[in-house]
C-alpha cells in the first residue's frame, strides 16, 4: 500500500494465531453501558440537590456553591424565557472563561437549547457574524464588560450574565427541566482553518455517553478538582466544564497562568501541546490526565503517565470529544489511542466501506451513540461525512479521516492524518511517522514535520537543545532517506493555536522565512 517500511507495525502483529474469530466485532464494538444519567442537566441537578453547599466553580477570587449556580443558573433561564428561548433554539455565548459563562451553559441547557461558544477577542468578527447567520439566534450572552464589543442585528439581544446575576429582585425559582437525550444542546463551530467554519450539533445523548460512563468520566466526583483551561470553542472545554459539573467535582477556571491552576487541581484535560507547556515536575498534585486533539508524543505519555492516572484519547469534534482511550503507562510496548468508548465503534474500511485485513492501514470510521446529529445547514458536508452505517442498519457512522489499524490487543494504532500522507520525491511519506521518530532522539519532548514542496520535508522539534544533526540520525536509523528533512528547526517551545493544538500555519510561514533566508545567503 505504501512505498516506505512500515514504521508503525511493531512485533506483536506478526503475532494473529490468537485473534478473535470475529476481530472486526470484538475489537470495533465498545461496551455496552448505560449513562448514569438520559441528560448533562439530570448530572448536574443531582448533586445541586445533594451537595447544595459544596464549591461547584472558582475563578481567580470569585467562586460559587452548587446551590448558588443552580440558582444563577434558574434566574438566567427565567430571563431567556422571557425573550422567548425556548427547547430547540440556539444561544450564543460570546465571552471568556469566567463564572459567568458556566451559569450560561447550565441555563441554556435547562431550557433544551444549545449553546454556541465562542471566545471573545479570539475568534474573528466575520466569524461571528457568520455564526450567528447560520445559528439564527436572537440572543446572545456575554458579559457587562464585553458587551460593547457585540455587533448585533436589529432583532437580536444582548444579555449580560452577570448583571442577572446580581440582579436579586428577579425570579430564582427553579425552572423545570426540559432538556431530553436527543436535544441538540451545543453547536461547536470548527475552527475554519480551511474554510468557512462548520457548525456540530452535539445532543445529549452524545454528552451523556462520554461525560456519564468510564473512562470519560475520568473518575470525576466530589471532592476532586478540575482544571478548566481550554477554549471555551473547544470540545474539549464541555468535557472540563460539563464533565466536571455532571460528576459533582469543583471547576478551576485558569487565569493567564495555566501552570498555576495545573499545580492546584486532582483532574487535567489538555492537548498534547499544551501539556507539554507545563512543568510536570511540579504537578504531581494531579491524579489524572487526558489528553487528545491532536497525536501525543510517546515521551510525554510516559513522562506524565509515571506519576498519575494517564489517558491517551483520541476523536474529532463530529463524535463528540473522543471516541477512543486507553490508561498509557511507561511500561507499555507501544502508544495507541485505545479502543472505542462505551456504546461506539470502531472501523478500519477502504474506499468501498469494506473492512480491511487485520493489521492494515486504513481510515477510521467511527460510529454509535458518540455520532453527532450533523454539520448545521451544511447537507452536501453532512452527505460526504456521515453516513448510514452498514454493519449496525438504523445507526449513523462518521468517516473521521484518521488512519490507524488494530494491534493483536484489540487497541488501535493512530497513524496519521489522510492530509499527513504525502509525496516527497515520488515517494508516500508519513508526516506524523517521521515525527515519531525524531522524537525517539535523546532529550527530545515534541516534533513536527511538514511538507515544504515536492522534493523537501522541514521538521521542528522541541525543546531548542536538541542538535538538528542528531534529530536527522534518528530518522535516518530507521526510514528511507527521502524521509529525512532537509531543514530542523528546534524551538523552545512550538507554537499552538487559540484552541491549544499545533499551529501548522505558523510553522509552515516560519519554514519559509529561513528557506526563503537561506536561498538569499542570508543563512550559511
Amino acid at each position: 500500500m505504501f512505498d516506505q517500511p512500515d514504521i508503525h507495525k511493531p512485533e506483536a502483529y506478526q503475532d494473529v494465531d490468537n485473534l478473535p474469530a470475529d476481530w472486526f466485532a470484538a475489537f470495533g464494538t465498545g461496551p455496552v453501558v448505560a449513562p448514569r444519567f438520559g441528560t448533562i442537566p439530570q448530572g448536574f441537578a443531582k448533586f445541586a440537590a445533594q451537595q447544595p453547599g459544596a464549591v461547584a466553580v472558582t475563578c481567580a477570587d470569585q467562586s460559587l456553591s452548587y446551590g448558588e449556580l443552580d440558582q444563577a443558573a434558574n434566574r438566567l433561564a427565567r430571563v431567556l424565557m422571557e425573550h422567548g428561548v425556548a427547547r430547540g433554539d440556539a444561544v450564543c455565548l460570546f465571552l471568556t472563561r469566567s463564572i459567568p459563562m458556566v451559569v450560561g451553559i447550565i441555563a441554556c441547557m435547562r431550557l433544551g437549547a444549545a449553546y454556541v461558544p465562542q471566545h471573545l477577542g479570539v475568534a474573528p468578527e466575520n466569524a461571528l457574524r457568520t455564526i450567528l447567520g447560520v445559528t439564527k439566534s436572537r440572543v446572545i450572552l456575554t458579559t457587562a464588560a464585553l458587551s460593547p464589543k457585540i455587533t448585533m442585528a436589529d432583532d437580536q439581544v444582548v444579555i449580560a450574565i452577570d448583571d442577572v446575576m446580581a440582579d436579586e429582585t428577579l425570579d430564582a425559582r427553579p425552572v423545570a427541566e426540559q432538556a431530553t437525550p436527543d436535544d441538540v444542546c451545543m453547536i461547536l463551530f470548527t475552527s475554519g482553518t480551511t474554510g468557512v467554519p462548520n457548525g456540530v450539533q452535539v445532543t445529549q445523548r452524545n454528552l451523556a455517553n462520554i461525560l456519564l460512563t468510564a473512562p470519560g468520566d475520568l473518575g470525576i466526583r466530589p471532592g476532586l478538582k478540575v482544571g478548566q483551561i481550554l477554549s471555551i470553542a473547544f470540545d474539549m472545554a464541555a468535557w472540563e466544564t460539563l464533565g466536571c459539573l455532571s460528576n459533582g467535582g469543583t471547576l478551576v477556571i485558569r487565569g493567564r497562568d495555566i501552570q498555576a491552576t495545573a499545580e492546584v487541581v486532582d483532574v487535567l484535560i489538555a492537548t498534547p501541546s499544551i501539556l507539554a507547556s507545563l512543568d510536570a515536575d511540579r504537578c504531581h498534585n494531579v491524579q489524572t490526565v487526558a489528553v487528545a486533539g491532536e497525536p501525543c508524543p510517546r515521551p510525554l505519555a510516559d513522562k506524565w503517565g509515571a506519576f498519575c492516572t494517564f489517558y491517551n484519547s483520541c476523536g474529532p469534534t463530529e463524535t463528540t470529544i473522543i471516541n477512543t482511550a486507553i490508561q498509557h503507562t511507561p511500561d507499555k510496548a507501544d502508544l495507541t489511542i485505545g479502543k472505542p468508548t462505551p456504546n461506539n465503534t470502531v472501523y478500519i474500511l477502504d474506499d468501498d466501506l469494506s473492512p480491511l485485513p487485520f493489521g492494515e492501514k486504513g481510515e477510521m470510521w467511527a460510529g454509535g451513540d458518540c455520532v453527532t446529529a450533523g454539520y448545521l445547514a451544511n447537507d452536501v458536508l453532512n452527505a460526504e461525512r456521515y453516513r448510514p452505517d452498514p454493519y449496525r442498519p438504523g445507526a449513523m457512522m462518521f468517516r473521521t479521516r484518521d488512519l490507524g489499524r488494530w494491534t493483536t490487543t484489540g487497541e488501535l494504532r493512530h497513524c496519521g492524518r489522510v492530509d499527513d500522507l504525502v509525496k516527497i520525491k515520488g515517494f508516500r511519506v508519513e508526516l506524523d511517522g517521521v515525527s515519531r521518530k525524531i522524537e525517539d532522539t535523546a532529550g527530545c519532548t515534541q516534533a513536527a514535520t511538514l511538507k515544504y514542496d515536492n522534493e523537501t520535508l522541514v521538521s521542528f522539534v522541541c525543546p531548542a537543545t536538541i542538535a538538528p544533526q542528531a534529530a536527522c540520525n534518528s530518522v535516518a536509523a530507521g526510514l528511507p532517506y527521502y524521509c529525512v528533512p532537509k531543514l530542523v528547526v528546534p524551538l523552545d517551545e512550538l507554537p499552538k493555536t487559540p484552541r491549544g493544538k499545533l499551529d501548522k500555519r505558523r510553522l509552515i510561514s516560519m519554514a519559509q522565512d529561513i528557506m526563503q533566508a537561506a536561498e538569499n545567503g542570508a543563512v550559511q
